[in-house]
């Protein structure tokens, strides 16, 4: 007779727009085959199609991650969204989002990941907003994950923010927080550059683990 636990399945993952590995290389430490898929190549060696997602996303994965971009729709840019809507960018970069959704119905296990846009009115709210500080990482980002198939991510650890000119509440807590990769004002310290957009939408290790161990291990 057989005792213990029952051991997780080694799952077939693709990590859709993702060109950094961090989400591919934390589900393949946790056992699993992972790819990732982007027009860009691969920063760091492992599994990855250079190349369009639909070339990819008809194979019968167990579970897809997909981070389509922001850039068009994240209402951080909403001062430019006249002339996107104009030109066609904001269109196409909501056509791209609806369209992953499309696309991955056979996957059982989805999780579409985006900042706060206008997805959440133009396709419906998010399941969930999680903060990179929930998981022990420094820094600040509203992050809105819509799930089908996934239980909520739990947080793992919690970092400290900083209090802007050291005020601090009753409970010692800071009054104004702000993490590592927040000005005192709040905005983000990257400054303007062609590969800014990349920097911000990289996934923080610490959430790419708390998905691979979370999700991993269903």
């Amino acid at each position: 007779m057989k005792s213990g636990g029952t051991k997780s399945k080694r799952m077939q993952v693709l990590i859709a727009c993702e060109s950094s590995g961090a989400v591919r290389d934390a589900f393949i430490g946790g056992g699993h085959d992972a790819m990732s898929c982007d027009l860009l190549p691969t920063e760091v060696p492992g599994p990855h199609y250079q190349g369009d997602v639909r070339d990819v996303i008809d194979y019968p994965w167990d579970l897809l991650i997909a981070h389509p971009p922001c850039t068009h729709i994240s209402v951080s840019g909403a001062r430019h969204f006249e002339a996107k809507r104009l030109d066609g960018r904001q269109q196409s970069g909501v056509s791209f989002f609806l369209a992953l959704i499309r696309w991955s119905e056979h996957i059982p296990r989805v999780a579409v990941e985006n900042p706060v846009s206008i997805m959440s009115s133009l396709y419906r709210q998010p399941d969930q907003i999680i903060q990179p500080y929930e998981f022990g990482e420094d820094a600040s980002k509203s992050t809105c994950l819509w799930l089908r198939g996934l239980p909520l991510l739990r947080p793992t650890a919690f970092a400290m923010p900083r209090a802007v000119g050291g005020d601090v509440d009753m409970f010692g807590m800071p009054a104004i927080p702000r993490w590592s990769n927040q000005t005192d004002g709040g905005d983000n310290k990257l400054p303007p550059s062609p590969g800014r957009w990349k920097e911000r939408s990289r996934t923080y290790p610490g959430v790419a683990q708390a998905m691979a161990t979370q999700w991993g291990g269903l």
